[in-house]
């Protein structure tokens, strides 16, 4: 973390996703296209732009954190294949993505980034997703 810099969610960020609460080290945004279940998990920690740079208990939670949002999400949404990625090429606020991808969807099998323009989320499915993620999110902790 840089010293005297205050936390705050990168512009792009912010303006592509949507708030789902924070656990204990992360923001948790669902990104906003409805094609694939996308969730990010960002820490909230000032500064911070790759994974190495994370204290080993900050990186330890993370991994956690990540596997449990996994987990829960191929529960909920029964996909074919859970991608996990830090990129940071358009973002350097460290960031990964959870996506669930299934056989035959738009991207299948390359990668989402790209693909198709996003159709963002209507405030019906939004609810839908939300309530779908409600034991996942609880296992995450977050508030």
């Amino acid at each position: 973390m840089t010293q005297g810099q205050e936390y705050t969610l990168h512009e792009r960020l912010a303006a592509d996703t949507i708030s789902l609460g924070r656990s204990s080290l992360c923001e948790i945004r669902l990104m906003n296209d409805q094609t694939w279940p996308w969730v990010l998990l960002v820490p909230a920690l000032a500064g911070i732009r790759e994974i190495y740079e994370l204290s080993p208990e900050q990186q330890h939670r993370l991994m956690q954190e990540s596997s449990a949002l996994s987990r829960g999400m191929m529960e909920v949404f029964g996909g074919d294949k859970m991608n996990v990625a830090a990129l940071g090429n358009m973002v350097p606020q460290l960031h990964l993505h959870h996506i669930v991808r299934f056989e035959g969807d738009p991207a299948w099998p390359g990668p989402v980034w790209g693909k198709q323009p996003p159709v963002p989320y209507d405030e019906n499915r939004l609810a839908e997703v939300r309530g779908s993620l409600v034991p996942v999110l609880s296992e995450l902790g977050v508030c």
